[in-house]
């Protein structure tokens, strides 16, 4: 069960790889694989959620000598987020008709890296699952081969080896003083570690993963990728890649640097607050509804470091249901932002009334657990500064949804079809049906948070 869904994913992008993906049809298949690869995945999640953790060994080797795939209900929440956001974007790239050959398959093989790192329990393996998400993102940021997007792939991929190339040195640190590469047993060793290496280890990976992220003042490169590739490419990279960065802080932050999370932890406040508050005040500033998306991106990033800092569950639950409501957030208002049509409207509204945090979507939850947290931990100050980064938000949506339905002509790349459209509000009311029903969400979040190994409670 547990490599079913990576042997879907990896033979369907092998297969795909081999055909034409301009062809409607084959990019039907390649979209049937992925939800193939979801259906198993929740299939997985149903047997985690009732019976814990799962684990094997990877080609019949015992236990701590084969690679270990570990899979508990924080991995499967971000495994079945992710797909869900690559296959929106895929479907909405074959209906509008795919422009390359090989796209089809790229998103297979996004999808194989980042179900890979969510499930591996071998440090050196996250990186591998890294590295194939980051090469299949490469290409894919170049996707539509206009100037716009070969300035947009140089930014990105000059920007993102240098976090991959800060991500390696930090497997290479932990081997070092630990002497393993399986995640338990450096979860382990890691009490016993000097605090000197344990730091400076600790920080090389935060720093990359924060750099995947966006996080001020490693967010430089965002803005040009994500308004300088094509909808479906940002609908990616905001809603399922950005992923790498929230959950590698969970999985090597609060399960193997707890000590070292905590000694960051105002840092974290710090640089979680200067987020809010650039990507809030940049987005207000902008007229371009992609420019403001992308700045959007980096303050929605700053409420995540906020909740991590707190650690403990409440502060971990609070982490991974902020990520999800973003991830779908952004999947929904980039795809929404180059179409034309009532039903595109009306997406393009709901994803913007959650990232607003206005009831009854799904947004709402993420800024309520986040005003909960501040006051359970009696800290006015983030209490005033969420409520202003509410603020924020709130009045750049409403400036970028009365912009974009008063003057769409000026939008570049505008698509027409009901097919896109539809795409787009299937993804819009999911935040609608997490708004008015949120218990099973709430429910699931809430287990997976109990799932990870208690770090520290400040």
């Amino acid at each position: 069960m547990i490599a079913l869904p990576l042997g879907i994913l990896m033979f369907g992008a092998l297969g795909s790889a081999l055909l034409d993906g301009t062809r409607r049809r084959n990019g039907w298949l390649a979209a049937v694989i992925l939800l193939a690869a979801i259906i198993a995945t929740t299939w997985l999640g149903w047997d985690v959620y009732h019976h814990g953790t799962r684990e094997m060994a990877v080609g019949g080797w015992d236990q701590g000598v084969g690679i270990t795939l570990r899979v508990d209900m924080v991995g499967i929440i971000f495994a079945v987020l992710c797909q869900v956001v690559l296959l929106g974007s895929l479907i909405y790239e074959v209906v509008s008709d795919v422009g390359a050959r090989i796209f089809p398959s790229l998103v297979l093989f996004l999808a194989v890296g980042l179900t890979g790192l969510t499930f591996t329990g071998d440090a050196f393996n996250f990186y591998v699952f890294f590295e194939i998400s980051m090469m299949a993102s490469y290409i894919l940021v170049n996707y539509g081969e206009t100037p716009r997007q070969f300035r947009a792939a140089f930014v990105f991929i000059t920007v993102n080896l240098l976090g991959s190339v800060l991500f390696l040195i930090g497997i290479a640190g932990i081997y070092h003083t630990t002497g393993f590469l399986d995640m338990v047993r450096i979860r382990e060793q890691m009490p016993l570690v000097q605090e000197n290496p344990a730091i400076l280890t600790a920080t090389i990976i935060f720093v990359a993963f924060c750099v995947k992220l966006g996080l001020f003042p490693f967010h430089f490169w965002l803005p040009t990728v994500y308004t300088g590739t094509r909808p479906a490419v940002a609908a990616m990279l905001s809603g399922a890649l950005a992923n790498i960065g929230t959950y590698g802080l969970i999985r090597f932050g609060i399960d193997i640097f707890p000590r070292e999370l905590e000694a960051a932890s105002m840092v974290l406040i710090v640089l979680g607050s200067a987020s809010i508050v650039y990507g809030g005040v940049q987005a207000l500033s902008r007229h371009a509804p992609a420019e403001v998306l992308a700045y959007s991106a980096i303050g929605q990033v700053g409420y995540i470091m906020i909740a991590l800092a707190f650690a403990g569950p409440a502060g971990l639950a609070a982490v991974i249901l902020y990520s999800v409501l973003n991830s779908i957030n952004k999947a929904v208002l980039f795809l929404s932002i180059s179409l034309r049509g009532w039903v595109a409207t009306t997406a393009l509204a709901i994803g913007a009334f959650s990232v607003a945090g206005i009831p009854p979507v799904g947004g709402f939850f993420g800024k309520f657990v986040m005003f909960d947290l501040a006051v359970q931990n009696e800290s006015l100050v983030l209490v005033a500064l969420i409520f202003i980064g509410s603020l924020l938000s709130i009045v750049y949506m409403f400036q970028m949804y009365r912009r974009r339905i008063a003057t769409p002509e000026l939008e570049e790349d505008v698509i027409d079809g009901w097919g896109v459209q539809a795409v787009s509000l299937v993804l819009a009311l999911s935040l609608v049906g997490i708004g008015i029903y949120p218990e099973p969400m709430l429910n699931l979040i809430q287990v997976a948070a109990e799932s990870v190994p208690k770090g520290f409670t400040p």
